[in-house]
């Protein structure tokens, strides 16, 4: 995915399905942070995908903005230990196992289609 903002917001709020505000008061408590030009936002398909998961988490989960950060904590995580699992052997017995294990935790966090 592309880091770069490519997107204005008027368009990252129709691709996400959520209103300019709403993307505001994301940025405003740390979830969210578009590239800015002056004073105009512009959002990248990264940006785009963690907006989908945030609206996934709060409408589909029930989580709260608390809930979503702590949420959004545990992917980085998770990610992490996914790279480090990665690194190791290819037959080292508990890899495959750590994986799996991982990418399930990943799916009850992200938004089905979101990775």
């Amino acid at each position: 995915m592309r880091r770069e903002g490519v997107y204005v917001m008027r368009v990252a709020s129709r691709l996400s399905g959520m209103h300019p505000q709403t993307l505001r008061k994301y940025e405003r408590v740390g979830l969210l942070a578009p590239t800015r030009i002056g004073a105009l936002r512009m959002y990248s398909d990264e940006d785009i995908a963690l907006l989908k998961m945030i609206k996934y988490l709060i409408g589909d989960l029930g989580l709260n903005l608390a809930g979503v950060e702590l949420a959004m904590r545990m992917r980085s995580g998770l990610r992490a230990l996914l790279r480090q699992a990665d690194s190791l052997p290819e037959d080292a017995p508990a890899r495959d196992s750590m994986e799996g294990t991982i990418e399930k935790m990943l799916r009850l966090i992200e938004a089905p289609g979101a990775r």
